[in-house]
């Protein structure tokens, strides 16, 4: 593993004497071969997801995991945007004169070595490889057991790129030992690794955060609400909901309890149930919900559960400041919305939620590397140091000051 990090830790130099326009190239280049190769990821997929059906992987795990010929041009087009993205790193973000006319500029550079732990989705080895590769960044990669065959097929398909290029394949590599025991390795490496970003399930997330000794940005649990105000447009509202909860439940963006204003709740509760019943939706709620339509009983331990899967639970709450308090106890920090053409509530509940993302009349499933224009992203931190939300290039790179002088002492 020592010997491995060091190799990697020495190949981040070669980034010195590549250029931007070098960078893209051969980011479009791996595009290319990404989709000249679908058939080969294909049939690794297909290794994988047999695997998953043997050892009973849970139908929103089974998703993620999923390649198929639109996926992987996905993956492509990803990396293009990327390419398309204005370089990050070498940017003068500020810079002025002091008082002895010392000349200062404050220039983005890359954080070095970045460690990313994740679960299930292949298409994470390149987006976040690519991400990695614009920055000026070393990626080491550590996916899921559930997802090894597609893995290694897409990194030895980008290192070819690299090779082709004249550069180490270093720059882009999975860690050589994904036990349990080689991730506790990882993590300590600070040696070596300047960065860790876990991306998966609650317990991986405190597993990492509880053990490493490298710097951790965390992509925490997605315990997204929506907020439903009694100045909502009642139809778009129900079409927002639907869409947070039903297009794609086992995401961390997706909606997993909806709070219904208690002036509209008579209303709004029965046309809510009819459509996510269509949706084959399992519905838990609070009494106050169970008094106007049929479902489940929702516990505090509901509201602090991830589903990814299509469960949902329903609160009717007092206004929106019944829904900040909700959302206050509950909320992991990731994505909370409102739906009202209220101003002044839109803009207390914009204000008063401490989320990395917060929508006005719009669905949570934005929260997006892709969708807020980054082509993809490393994860969605929940931390507040350094990056938060969907972290891109921009959120892979810190910065150094470089002082010119002439011959001033102090």
């Amino acid at each position: 593993m020592e010997l491995f990090l060091a190799e990697a830790k020495q190949a981040r130099r070669v980034f010195n004497d590549i250029s931007g326009a070098q960078k893209n190239k051969i980011l479009k280049e791996m595009a290319n071969s990404l989709r000249a190769n679908t058939m080969s990821l294909l049939e690794a997929n297909a290794l994988d997801m047999a695997d998953a059906k043997e050892n009973f992987l849970s139908a929103a795990l089974m998703d993620r995991l999923l390649l198929d010929e639109k996926r992987i041009d996905t993956m492509a087009v990803a990396i293009e945007e990327i390419a398309a993205l204005k370089e990050p790193v070498g940017r003068v973000l500020d810079g002025w004169v002091t008082e002895v006319g010392l000349k200062i500029e404050k220039v983005s550079i890359p954080i070095g070595v970045i460690g990313i732990i994740y679960e299930s989705r292949p298409n994470v080895t390149s987006d976040t490889a690519a991400l990695c590769f614009k920055s000026s960044n070393v990626c080491i990669l550590k996916g899921g057991k559930e997802a090894e065959n597609s893995n290694m097929a897409i990194a030895k398909i980008l290192q070819s790129v690299l090779e082709k290029n004249n550069l180490p394949k270093s720059l882009i590599s999975l860690i050589p030992d994904s036990s349990r025991e080689g991730v506790a390795k990882l993590i300590k490496m600070d040696k070596y690794v300047d960065l860790i970003i876990p991306r998966g399930g609650a317990g991986l997330i405190k597993y990492v955060s509880d053990n490493a000794t490298v710097s951790v940005v965390k992509h925490d649990k997605g315990q997204c609400h929506t907020y439903i105000d009694k100045d909502a447009k009642l139809d778009d509202a129900i079409k927002i909901a639907i869409n947070a909860k039903v297009q794609r439940p086992g995401v961390c963006n997706a909606m997993e309890t909806l709070l219904v204003d208690r002036a509209i709740a008579l209303d709004a509760l029965p046309k809510l149930k009819a459509e996510f019943d269509k949706s084959h939706t399992e519905l838990k709620g609070c009494f106050e919900t169970q008094a106007i339509i049929d479902v489940k009983n929702a516990t505090d331990e509901d509201y602090d559960t991830e589903y990814l899967a299509n469960i949902l639970n329903i609160k009717v709450v007092d206004g929106v400041e019944g829904a900040i308090e909700h959302i206050v106890r509950f909320t992991s920090g990731h994505s909370e919305a409102i739906i009202t053409q209220n101003v002044t509530a839109a803009e207390r509940f914009l204000n008063a939620i401490d989320a990395a993302a917060v929508y006005l009349n719009a669905s949570t499933r934005f929260t997006d590397g892709g969708a807020f224009g980054f082509g993809a992203e490393v994860g969605i931190s929940t931390n507040k140091l350094h990056a938060r939300g969907p972290m891109g290039i921009e959120g892979l790179t810190t910065y150094k000051f470089k002082i010119y002088g002439s011959g001033q002492i102090r």
